[in-house]
């Protein structure tokens, strides 16, 4: 597969859902955790989906637990904590493991496309790899790197517009 839009993969509530459903869309996919140190990074992906998300600017996030058990909760459990503890109205997907043999191919595919500091592994939670309007992935970005860095890089590389 050489596309984003080529995956697919099962959302929270069983659905297979097509990755070409967000053709023309700027991406950003996210490994996330409950029970992590940057969970909190929740609010600020809500806040730049909200400001964005009127340009054609999608979340989709995929729970992980291969990082130390930081998310030990499955499908109603993981949307509904995200929902109430930080207002999250981005898809979230299915629980999944991003390295390893068992990894999604989504996943296999991100991290042979722009790999990180361990080359073709995921470091940890909340890594977010920015996928352009036409399917290719542009960026990623390592656990440390906030929503707001994120944000900045969108502006700055008139990758979409700045909100009034």
């Amino acid at each position: 597969m050489n596309n984003f839009y080529d995956f697919i993969a099962e959302d929270s509530n069983g659905q297979n859902i097509k990755m070409s459903d967000y053709r023309g869309q700027v991406v950003l996919v996210v490994n996330t955790a409950s029970n992590c140190g940057f969970t909190k990074q929740y609010a600020g992906l809500e806040k730049i989906y909200q400001d964005y998300k009127n340009q054609d600017f999608i979340i989709l996030a995929f729970p992980c637990n291969q990082f130390a058990g930081q998310e030990p909760k499955d499908g109603a459990d993981i949307v509904s904590f995200c929902q109430l503890n930080y207002g999250v109205s981005f898809p979230i997907f299915k629980k999944i493991k991003v390295n390893g043999r068992d990894a999604h191919p989504l996943f296999t595919y991100l991290k042979q496309e722009l790999s990180g500091i361990l080359g073709g592994r995921i470091k940890w939670n909340f890594t977010k790899f920015l996928i352009d309007r036409s399917g290719q992935p542009l960026k990623r970005f390592a656990s440390a790197e906030t929503p707001e860095e994120i944000d900045k890089y969108l502006i700055k590389n008139k990758i979409l517009d700045k909100v009034k």
